[in-house]
């Protein structure tokens, strides 16, 4: 990832203490500021107090490297120099470092199984929305399965399968048809198992007449 050079204005005792903090972690300062915007979330970095920029007596003396004023001695605001990924804002990344030497102090403390408990709080309700959805399009499945059959369902007959014809009807082949064995063997374990008793949609009426039809036609 391209980095970017960013400008911290800060105190001069703010400077010194994040680069003395740094030197004994035996980091650069874009090294210590990359370790909290990266362990700590934006969000909760944005909520702290702002170190501030140097008040109006506080400046540093430097001489001139380059240009036309080269060598000359001048007063600036005191900063820190980072180069790290872009995307911030200068204001965060100084309460970063401030957040830094608070923790160096024992002053704050950041609780990382925290951030894991609301990490994994978020995984679980993810994971039980997701489970919800897959049960609501299993129901709506069975539902549409359950007004199919009802539509394709055959009227049970008020006399019984008595005729080849009724047999036919009630298998679902065409009147004036000749299945082969295959195709009624096929056709009946299809109908048995919508149709059985111990089926949730089974129907007593429905597999008498199937058997009834089944001999019938097999002969």
């Amino acid at each position: 990832m391209k980095k970017k050079s960013y400008t911290i204005p800060c105190a001069s005792t703010f400077r010194d203490g994040i680069v003395e903090l740094a030197a004994r972690q035996k980091i650069n300062v874009a090294d210590l500021t990359r370790s909290v915007v990266l362990m700590v979330p934006l969000s909760h970095i944005q909520k702290l107090n702002d170190p501030g920029e140097p008040n109006r007596e506080d400046r540093e003396a430097i001489t001139l490297q380059s240009g036309k004023n080269i060598g000359r001695r001048v007063l600036r605001k005191p900063r820190l120099q980072v180069r790290i990924m872009p995307g911030f804002v200068v204001r965060d990344l100084r309460k970063a470092l401030g957040l830094a030497l608070l923790m160096d102090k024992g002053e704050m403390v950041v609780s990382l199984k925290d951030m894991n408990s609301r990490a994994q709080n978020h995984l679980e309700k993810a994971k039980q929305q997701r489970h919800m959805q897959q049960l609501k399009a299993e129901s709506e499945t069975n539902d549409r399965l359950q007004t199919m059959i009802k539509v394709l369902a055959f009227e049970p007959l008020a006399q019984g399968v008595e005729r080849y014809e009724d047999a036919l009807y009630v298998m679902g082949f065409p009147p004036d048809t000749h299945p082969q064995k295959r195709e009624l063997k096929t056709r009946f374990r299809m109908l048995a198992g919508i149709y059985h008793p111990d089926n949730k949609q089974g129907d007593h009426a429905r597999m008498s007449q199937l058997n009834q039809a089944m001999e019938m036609l097999n002969e």
